[in-house]
């Protein structure tokens, strides 16, 4: 008995220190006699609480929160919520997470939501925490108010909890908040949406969701009007949340969802930067799209030469898809232009007319319906977090200029040996040493020497005869290693014919007694060891390169698939089917296995048309191949599928496309599936029994419907 009466009088002498607020509130409230409600600022300006809603300990208490249920009194006269709500503000005061945790569950349980003030401060601590578990139990209790009381949700609140849970690297429950504000037609601002994003897309499952978020936000058809009204301003920023999503697409392998933020750009006019095209280099690489690449090349050939490194990912891409395409003319084309144009970028100094931004075309530039993607090549941000030089094999960037890499090298002089072509082998060599930089002259040395080392000696004499025909002979170096080789395999007639060509060139001193042809044997032994270095150097590195792409070199088949893929894609963006079907067909005739860009591209074509039926025919041709090739079981493939067969209504293949997915453990997006259901077939078989079906197809489509709705959190 005791112990409970220190007990209530303990608790009322807090509330007879927190009563000097109220009546400070009450006075208030008599001189806002004429204003009946007062607008918290923590509420912003579309709430209002009366201020007959005042209750003891400090703070405002709705009516319109809270539940209906009357307050319960202890014993000695003290609301039982007004001691929970004094026992939060207490818990919250003192960051006490899990008191305040419990006390705002015993609080909601027992009269609903308690003040906004103290919802807001709650969710605040639970946002500012690190451990996975409190972020967890914000975003629950989001969900919970959103239930019930959306209105006491704040774009800032929400804003914050976002962050912290991109931040925590859990994407998935961030991109649930972000939708939610976006259902809302709120959104945080461009700035920190974009660093949002920057956290979200380190993951796989972050680039998923972040890129159709994306989506989602610039390409529906309710545009924010925000965005509307300050396009022109936000537009540096959305280059930036665009170039976000377009390097975690090209960093994990989305390239089909790359390709498809590349068009949401031209579409929704922002503009892409150098680090955009380089990523938008990167992506067609990968997909295998010359021709769209190509389409940059006279504009970045323009850029000044401190832009010059930025560009090495583009070159490196385009001079890749010449060589998958066998174009061995257009690669000697472009080696060209990376060594002459800058060095007339050198000497036009600063000349050159300001700068203008520019459109590419998407597709064909006769279409009708193709887009433009506006590009500023000049233009580098500052504060960029882009890695933009991180795939590069063939083109690197040595003392501020572009150069070839010995791979680069090797292929080029394999695809001419290949094809007889030793003569424009030697052209492009001459036109690359005339540009007088050294490394240009180092190259054509360790052409020969490769050669040399690789056996090809007929080779190695042709390119030193067409350079030396050309006025740019090598120095004496090259020359003795090849004469070195000859006698090393026992051809002396070339050894000496080669000798008599030197000598009346004026390359080698004709007096020296070592270069008569009765020396020729003590001229391999005493020049063994000068040569020994440039041998080691030339196996090591360019021969080396040599072997490699001998055994992985791509066969006639794999240059044709290349140009059958893009003629495809082509054709369906045209809506030129019955071309499209034909140039697959000629790829099955000829027994070229299919990629996942042929699948893609026709199910882009099919799917811009509305041809559902039709890709439920061409999923047939992908599980056949998918039985025999691995390589096209990507989450692309099956995503684009499984929303074409849902905007269908082909539920059987939906699930069924389901299922594999989760064999390979992929990622499923739930929430732009059940949007997409939402869009297409609200309310498809709600009120139909399994027992009303008219026959069994009707039976199974309800199930699986069902199955569906189930799955995606509608039932």
């Amino acid at each position: 008995m005791a112990c409970s009466l220190r007990k209530a009088i303990t608790v009322c002498s807090v509330f007879r220190k927190s009563y000097s607020s109220i009546v400070a509130v009450a006075s208030n409230a008599i001189r806002l006699t004429y204003n009946s409600t007062y607008v918290p600022q923590y509420l912003g300006t579309e709430s209002s609480i009366s201020y007959e809603n005042y209750k003891p300990g400090g703070v405002i208490f709705s009516r319109q929160f809270g539940s209906s249920r009357e307050s319960e009194t202890l014993s000695w006269g003290v609301s039982s919520d007004v001691v929970l709500l004094g026992k939060l503000e207490s818990a919250l005061r003192n960051h006490n997470l899990e008191e305040a945790w419990e006390t705002y569950k015993d609080f909601k349980r027992l009269y609903g939501f308690p003040d906004p003030f103290l919802v807001d401060k709650l969710l605040t601590e639970l946002s500012y925490s690190s451990d996975s578990r409190w972020l967890k139990r914000a975003c629950n209790m989001v969900g919970s108010i959103l239930k019930e009381k959306r209105e006491m949700l704040r774009t800032e609140l929400m804003t914050k909890l976002c962050l912290s849970l991109a931040r925590a690297q859990m994407p998935v429950q961030a991109s649930s908040i972000l939708r939610l504000m976006l259902d809302k037609g709120n959104l945080p601002p461009i700035d920190m949406l974009g660093m949002i994003i920057f956290h979200m897309v380190k993951t796989d499952t972050g680039m998923i969701v972040s890129s159709n978020i994306l989506i989602e936000i610039y390409g529906s058809s309710q545009q924010l009007t925000t965005k509307k009204s300050t396009c022109t301003e936000l537009n540096k920023h959305n280059t930036l949340l665009f170039n976000l999503v377009l390097d975690a697409c090209a960093r994990f392998g989305s390239s089909s969802k790359g390709h498809q933020i590349i068009e949401l750009m031209a579409q929704v006019g922002v503009t892409a930067d150098a680090h955009t095209i380089s990523i938008i280099s990167l992506i067609h690489e990968m997909n295998g799209m010359r021709d769209e690449l190509k389409k940059f090349k006279k504009h970045i050939d323009q850029v000044s030469a401190p832009l010059v490194s930025c560009y090495q990912q583009f070159y490196e891409s385009l001079l890749c898809l010449h060589f998958k395409f066998n174009d061995i003319d257009a690669a000697s084309d472009l080696v060209q232009d990376i060594y002459g144009f800058q060095v007339s970028h050198h000497e036009q100094g600063n000349e050159t007319q300001p700068p203008k931004p520019c459109l590419v075309a998407i597709g064909s530039d006769n279409l009708r319906t193709g887009l433009k993607l506006r590009i500023f090549p000049h233009s580098l941000s500052r504060d960029s977090v882009f890695n933009v030089g991180r795939n590069q094999v063939l083109v690197m960037y040595k003392n501020g200029k572009l150069v070839l890499s010995n791979r680069a090298l090797a292929k080029l002089i394999i695809q001419y040996k290949r094809g007889g072509r030793i003569n424009d082998l030697s052209k492009l060599l001459c036109s690359i040493q005339k540009k007088g930089s050294v490394e240009s002259s180092r190259m054509c040395s360790d052409v020969v020497a490769a050669c040399v080392c690789m056996g090809w000696l007929e080779i190695a004499h042709d390119i030193l005869d067409d350079l030396d025909s050309e006025g740019n002979p090598l120095d004496a170096s090259s020359y003795v290693s090849l004469l070195t080789a000859y006698c090393n395999n026992n051809k002396l007639r070339e050894a000496e014919a080669l000798l008599k060509q030197l000598r009346k060139s004026g390359v080698i001193n004709a007096s020296d007694p070592l270069l008569a042809p009765a020396s020729m044997c003590e001229l391999e032994n005493e020049s063994k060891n000068k040569l020994k270095e440039l041998g080691s150097l030339a196996k090591g590195e360019l021969a080396y390169h040599i072997v490699e792409e001998m055994r992985a070199d791509e066969n006639e088949a794999s240059f044709m698939m290349h140009d059958l893929n893009f003629s495809i894609y082509f054709f369906m963006k045209a809506h030129m089917v019955e071309d499209a079907v034909r140039a697959y067909r000629k790829m099955q005739a000829m027994k070229i296995h299919p990629t996942v860009s042929t699948f893609m591209n026709l199910l882009n074509g099919y799917s811009s048309l509305g041809m559902y039926r039709e890709i439920t025919i061409l999923w047939g041709d992908i599980k056949r191949n998918m039985g025999s090739r691995k390589n096209l079981n990507t989450r692309d493939l099956y995503e684009f599928l499984l929303l074409n067969f849902l905007r269908g209504g082909y539920f059987h293949r939906v699930m069924e496309v389901i299922g594999l997915m989760k064999e390979n453990g992929m990622y499923l997006d739930k929430w732009m599936y059940r949007r997409e259901f939402l869009k297409y077939h609200n309310g498809l078989y709600l009120r139909i029994k399994v027992s009303e079906a008219k026959n069994d197809v009707q039976t199974q489509r309800i199930e699986h419907v069902r199955h569906f709705r189930k799955w995606v959190g509608l039932d």
